[in-house]
């Protein structure tokens, strides 16, 4: 692990889809700690690993198996990370 992921916590909406797509949110949880950031802009990729050295928020993005956005969102201070739906962030 090379951030810690703090309180793990998800919406209902991710859950529902993570739920529809028969997925679990590890598979997620584990690519975003792995600094696997998914679909996320090549720019957005840069500040994901600026954040490892400065200790900034840290945004993944991927898609479910039916093809629902998820989104995995690591607070700064590394004390929570939230799996949402980018409609409810």
């Amino acid at each position: 692990m090379r951030f810690p992921l703090g309180q793990v916590v998800a919406t209902p909406g991710a859950l529902a889809a993570l739920e529809e797509a028969g997925q679990i949110p590890g598979e997620f949880l584990d690519r975003h700690v792995q600094n696997d950031w998914g679909d996320v802009s090549d720019g957005d990729k840069l500040l994901n690993d600026q954040s490892l050295q400065d200790g900034s928020r840290l945004l993944s993005s991927y898609r479910t198996t039916k093809g629902e956005k998820i989104w995995v969102i690591t607070e700064a201070d590394r004390s929570s990370t939230c799996i949402l739906l980018p409609s409810e962030y």
